[in-house]
């Protein structure tokens, strides 16, 4: 497990998580890239967890991903499985996972007080953090795609299921866009990431 870890989260951590991963009978599983999602975790009928983490993610995206998913698992232990998926409970469990990892051994110095903020109260997904999702991208290899902020007004930009959209105003925090073929308008994050078409 330790050879596998390496490759994927950020060595200094490596001793600990195996220990978390051994604590909490987890079985880990790497998984080709799924759109929709970073990560998951089950509980398998047999009493056993599940964890699957994307394969393609950066290491400090895989590593946040996998604390992520490792605090759902004890949230539900220590509080119960009435409590909601990403609520006070699993906040709070998160927050105490993550608080020993805070530290230029395990984070490059740029993104330490990202994730310190995004950690006093953490969200669904690291990916509705605009400035820390930003931020982890500059770890990602190279793509060709671009940041829904970055489309300009009235650009039009494809998604992962081929479905084309014109880049409307933006509202609070979010990008009205318009479905082209069929006007429905739906709301986008700023950094979810697109092909812009023209």
């Amino acid at each position: 497990m330790k050879e596998v870890l390496q490759k994927y989260i950020p060595s200094a951590a490596v001793p600990s998580v195996i220990q978390l991963i051994q604590d909490n009978n987890v079985h880990l599983k790497i998984v080709n890239e799924r759109v929709t999602r970073h990560g998951d975790y089950r509980k398998n009928q047999d009493g056993t967890h599940q964890i699957t983490v994307n394969t393609t993610l950066n290491t400090y995206r895989f590593f946040i991903t996998l604390i992520h998913e490792i605090a759902h698992l004890v949230a539900f232990q220590e509080y119960g499985r009435a409590i909601k998926p990403h609520g006070k409970e699993w906040k709070f469990t998160f927050q105490q996972l993550m608080l020993p990892y805070i530290n230029p051994s395990i984070f490059p110095q740029q993104l330490l007080p990202l994730i310190a903020l995004h950690f006093k109260n953490p969200k669904a997904s690291s990916d509705t953090d605009a400035r820390l999702s930003l931020a982890l991208k500059q770890y990602d290899p190279p793509n060709d795609k671009n940041f829904i902020f970055e489309i300009p007004l009235g650009g039009t930009f494809r998604l992962y299921n081929g479905k084309i959209f014109k880049r409307g105003n933006k509202r609070v925090k979010r990008y009205e866009c318009v479905e082209i073929a069929t006007g429905r308008v739906y709301l986008f994050n700023p950094n979810a990431e697109v092909e812009f078409l023209r």
